[in-house]
């Protein structure tokens, strides 16, 4: 199904659903995200963009992960948190979200979603990284003012505590750097990446990890409602993942000799 022309950007908010469930966990996360992780970006999303989206939520609970091709059909923008049952997720389900990508859906892989299955096969890399979770201070720098996704935020983004993410962070050179992190530690984290894979936009944003109420935070959400408008694709995307083309034979009348037509 083609990209919808002057219609919203259909956006399908996957949760991988585990923390908000676990016995560790459930309390914790009953007053951080009381709608789960899924509920609190889908809501943020509709907040700042209203009627330019339309929201749905996923989880890795349902069947197919809730990723079915009906779903993935009708899906612009997909945005990814997954953390402690990345190895659980159907190898299916995640050919079926590459190939739409490549075709060209956008998404947006957050946090611990960096050794997601989508995301180191959309990297083909690690994605290993340093980290420590020790309530540590984040500043957000922006480094690319004029990207579509810093507007209107500060700089920095100023997060009280949140898991601290380092480097070396194993990704490919970024298309785009948008953010760079620092920490109470002094370290440094690229959090905020960009990519081209097929007709499909990526985005990385680090911020987000479940003990934290992050994604309550104003700025965060605008990041990610900036996100959701970069990465659409343009009206009328039909998501076909590009292919070999065999060309015909040139179809000319003549033929180039010592640069004149013979």
């Amino acid at each position: 199904m083609n990209s919808p022309t002057n219609s919203p950007i259909r956006v399908t908010v996957w949760g991988e659903n585990f923390h908000e469930h676990s016995e560790r966990d459930s309390a914790g996360m009953a007053e951080r995200y009381p709608d789960g992780m899924h509920g609190a970006i889908a809501a943020g999303l509709t907040e700042l963009l209203g009627d330019g989206v339309a929201v749905r939520t996923a989880t890795q609970d349902q069947p197919e992960h809730g990723l079915t091709e009906e779903v993935l059909d009708q899906t612009d923008v997909l945005t990814w948190w997954g953390h402690a049952t990345h190895g659980a997720v159907d190898d299916a389900v995640v050919d079926r979200v590459h190939r739409r990508v490549l075709g060209g859906m956008g998404i947006l892989i957050l946090h611990s979603g960096h050794f997601s299955k989508i995301f180191t096969r959309l990297m083909g890399t690690t994605c290993s990284l340093a980290w420590r979770n020790s309530a540590d201070t984040e500043l957000v720098w922006t480094v690319a003012p004029e990207h579509p996704i810093s507007q209107g935020v500060p700089h920095p983004i100023v997060i009280d505590e949140q898991e601290m993410y380092g480097e070396y962070f194993d990704i490919p050179e970024p298309d785009e750097l948008v953010f760079l992190s620092t920490f109470t530690g002094g370290e440094v984290f690229r959090s905020g990446c960009c990519w081209r894979r097929g007709r499909g936009k990526v985005f990385y944003f680090s911020p987000g990890d479940q003990e934290y109420p992050v994604y309550h935070h104003p700025d965060i959400k605008r990041v990610l409602a900036n996100a959701v408008g970069w990465a659409a694709p343009a009206p009328g995307t039909d998501f076909v993942v590009p292919q070999v083309v065999d060309m015909l034979p040139p179809q000319f009348e003549g033929r180039l000799v010592d640069g004149g037509r013979q």
